[in-house]
């Protein structure tokens, strides 16, 4: 792997630190409260037992085998691709989706252009404004016939809600949960015991994003399904990037979802669900959809590529797809099923490779950056033999996750030191822009994107750092292609712009000089940006406050590193 590897596994390891860190408890105090404390100490006793039983595998359940369309099947995709196909032997067809509008857009059209199969897998499938419009399109999708597959991970399913409930009563729609932290059956209170009694399985989770119309168009990128990822919320814009693929790379796509689909750990949701739903409550289920399209989707900008169908568009070259050899690379499910510490990571493999063959340039978008020693030792190695490594992650203002920071941060004067470039993502883009650097709402960077020698791009929903290698599952997609690679070159460069984000420097020794001067605290780090003009400098994490450097001081002490 790129930048870390595994840390060397004791032979009889004892309780990790994290399981340390929850198991651990405070003294009980001798008081009036005794008798109730001993009461509470049974039922958590009781949880923990109910916790700690070996759950059934998926399998048990009433949950059939099923695969991807095959792609003999004749369908009006694969009829409008096969002369595109032929006339680009063992290459396949490429757009990069840079804005919100144009991921939710073809969301859509994916939806509306399935004629047979329709298929999900995200880590994150949120019921809010875009989810709504999309679940109302699978919900169309379904009602024409397609066999519709969902398949999303526990940690971030939220309470079941109507709609996804609903919906699973549908002849031709089918949802999984993949990696229960519970058993079949249990409660929001075993649910929540779980966290406690099984960090090692809570902390394993499925982080692949793709959706898959007929075995021949597929999305994969950094987005899950929630209305900041699509430019559609008040309070938070994620700065992402997919691509739509088109043509044999997607066999390879759906083979990985048929892994999980059928996998011992995704378990149908009608076996965790109490809610039972007659045809009256689906009829009503639609009904609020169709509302909810009527009123949404004009507003949110998700109608557009509907005016002319994807299989049009493809048989009229209108699509904008770039032909070129690709590679797809995706953990398999066992990585959670039956971790091991001799397993490797296909996506991870295939990028140190790229990485390592690297001649002018490497240039990274990882939101979630944890290098650690050996990273920077990598890191090292290329810029001394000339190749320039830039990094674009987000600031300690900007990030979602401030547990993550406190992981990266000590590495950044090593890497400095190392001649990598280091950029760190604002919180507040003021002025509206295509591609990923634009909003008036307070934004955060999320895309998982490589660039290796402007030849060669790498997308998908891995991050550098040590959750994306040993702990969660992760997918990309590896393209040959110089337009497509210099596209998302210029995406970058656009992005580490100083208007956008902070470049991250040694301070100099004018700069230590003048800090002695004025009797402020020596800081080995300077951050610089633009703002309205004019050149700012600060020797602290930018607009991050007083709360998040004090929560990443207080996770920079805590042991779980290798959780991060």
């Amino acid at each position: 792997m790129p930048w870390h590897q595994k840390q060397k596994q004791n032979p009889n390891p004892g309780p990790t630190a994290p399981q340390r860190q929850y198991a651990s408890s405070t003294s009980h105090r001798k008081s009036a409260w005794a008798a109730s404390g001993h009461f509470f100490l049974l039922c958590f006793a009781t949880a923990f037992l109910t916790a700690c039983a070996t759950k059934p595998p998926a399998t048990a359940f009433d949950r059939q085998v099923t695969h991807a369309l095959p792609v003999t099947e004749t369908t009006p995709l694969h009829t409008a691709l096969a002369p595109l196909e032929a006339a680009h032997p063992n290459e396949s067809g490429f757009r990069v989706l840079s804005s919100g509008t144009d991921a939710l857009q073809m969301r859509i059209a994916l939806a509306r252009a399935a004629t047979k199969t329709l298929d999900m897998q995200y880590y994150i499938a949120n019921e809010d404004t875009t989810g709504k419009l999309l679940l109302g399109a699978a919900l169309y999708a379904a009602d024409h016939g397609v066999r519709v597959r969902m398949l999303v991970d526990d940690l971030n399913f939220k309470d079941i809600d109507q709609v996804m409930a609903g919906l699973n009563s549908h002849d031709n729609i089918e949802i999984r949960v993949f990696n229960p932290f519970g058993s079949a059956q249990q409660g929001v209170f075993e649910r929540t015991t779980n966290l406690f009694t099984q960090i090692g399985h809570f902390t394993r989770r499925m982080h692949n994003k793709a959706m898959i119309a007929d075995n021949q168009l597929a999305i994969v990128g950094g987005r899950n399904l929630g209305d900041e990822y699509f430019s559609a919320s008040e309070t938070l814009q994620f700065r992402d990037l997919d691509v739509l693929a088109a043509g044999p790379i997607t066999a390879d796509v759906s083979a990985s979802f048929d892994d999980y689909w059928n996998s011992s750990i995704a378990y149908p949701l009608r076996a965790l669900n109490h809610q039972k739903f007659d045809a009256k409550e689906l009829d009503k289920t639609r009904d609020d959809l169709r509302q909810h399209w009527r009123e949404n989707a004009d507003p949110y900008n998700a109608k557009p590529l509907n005016a002319t169908p994807l299989a049009t568009q493809i048989a009229n070259a209108q699509l904008g797809l770039t032909w070129a050899p690709a590679e797809f690379k995706a953990d398999l499910p066992e990585k959670i099923v039956h971790p091991s510490p001799d397993y490797v990571s296909p996506p991870m493999q295939r990028l140190a490779e790229l990485m390592h063959d690297a001649q002018k340039d490497f240039l990274i978008i990882s939101p979630y950056f944890v290098p650690h020693e050996s990273g920077v030792e990598a890191a090292g190695v290329l810029t001394h033999r000339g190749v320039r490594i830039a990094v674009l992650t987000n600031s300690l203002a900007a990030t979602d996750a401030v547990a993550v920071q406190a992981g990266y941060s000590p590495f950044r004067v090593p890497l400095l030191q190392q001649g990598v470039e280091l950029y760190e993502f604002k919180p507040q883009q003021k002025t509206p822009r295509a591609g990923i650097t634009g909003s008036r709402s307070r934004a955060s960077l999320h895309a998982k994107t490589y660039v290796i020698d402007h030849k060669i791009l790498v997308i998908g929903s891995m991050n550098l750092d040590p959750r994306s290698a040993n702990l969660n599952t992760e997918l990309a997609l590896v393209i040959h292609s110089a337009p497509l690679a210099d596209q998302v070159a210029q995406i970058f460069a656009r992005a580490i712009a100083p208007e956008v984000s902070y470049r991250v420097t040694l301070a100099d020794s004018a700069q230590l000089a003048y800090l002695r001067s004025i009797g402020a605290p020596l800081s080995p780090l300077v951050w610089t940006d633009v703002e309205n003009g004019t050149r700012r400098t600060y020797i602290f994490d930018p607009q991050a406050g007083l709360y998040r450097n004090a929560l990443t001081g207080l996770f920079s002490l805590l042991p779980v590193n290798a959780e991060l």
